[in-house]
């Protein structure tokens, strides 16, 4: 935390200055004139872990959607150290630094985990970078690394498709942090997962952290505890409340619409 910004300050702390990693303002979107996301407002700090939660049809996912660009805002603004998002197109925000994973894990089952790993790697992600794609010394060493970091360095020549449910997910975030993102973005990402499971992607997140942001949406209390530093709450496409996790959750607005059900 920045030592000018107060947990839970971010609009009165020069919103949209470079500090922030994102700032997302007065952010709206409607659909034939129902506002799913309606005049939110937020600001994420480098290095920092943000999670959204909030009711089914909050608005959560159709804000990471505007974030990545594959919703275009009706109004506001989203700025990425500095730039402007709203005006990019989806592949431009990606080559900007922003990575987003969807709720359901889109892997490659016929391939290995390094051979996932690989494709992702950047330099073989352009029509020039593929042709000329070769498997050396640095692709190697950057797949051995992400899989230490994932828990699959001993699963790599594992096809996708034998790999648990949590594994699956873990190795979809390794083939964004491959590409190295200084925000990443995951959609429920222990939904399924067994206990164990939460705890080691909680323990994943707070490695990855470094040198990157990470915006998560997600229903599980306990894992939101154990890896947010602040929590924003949004509830019929507006921002209910925000700050930490033990102030979000002693707020009575919280407890009456999400928590208290």
């Amino acid at each position: 935390m920045h030592a000018a910004l107060l947990p839970g300050s971010g609009p009165a702390a020069a919103p949209g200055a470079p500090d922030f990693l994102l700032a997302v303002e007065a952010l709206t979107v409607s659909f034939d004139g129902f506002k799913a996301v309606n005049d939110v407002s937020f600001y994420v700090d480098p290095d920092e872990i943000r999670v959204i939660i909030g009711p089914n049809g909050a608005g959560k996912t159709t804000v990471l959607d505007l974030i990545c660009g594959r919703t275009k805002a009706s109004a506001g603004s989203i700025k990425y150290k500095g730039t402007e998002l709203t005006r990019l197109s989806e592949s431009a925000i990606v080559q900007a630094g922003v990575g987003r994973k969807f709720q359901t894990p889109s892997i490659y089952d016929d391939l290995t985990v390094f051979e996932n790993l690989e494709i992702s790697f950047p330099r073989g992600r352009t029509v020039f970078g593929a042709l000329t794609f070769k498997r050396d010394a640095e692709v190697r060493d950057r797949i051995h690394e992400v899989a230490a970091m994932i828990f699959l360095k001993d699963h790599l020549d594992a096809r996708a498709e034998f790999l648990s449910h949590g594994q699956k997910q873990w190795l979809e975030i390794g083939m964004l942090l491959i590409q190295d993102p200084e925000l990443l973005m995951l959609d429920e990402p222990v939904a399924g997962m067994s206990v164990a499971e939460r705890r080691k992607t909680a323990e994943l997140l707070h490695q990855i952290i470094k040198g990157r942001s990470v915006l998560v949406i997600e229903h599980d209390m306990k894992f939101v505890e154990d890896i947010a530093h602040r929590v924003t709450v949004l509830h019929q496409g507006r921002v209910l409340s925000e700050g930490s996790m033990e102030r979000v959750k002693n707020d009575p607005r919280v407890i009456e619409v999400y928590l208290g059900h």
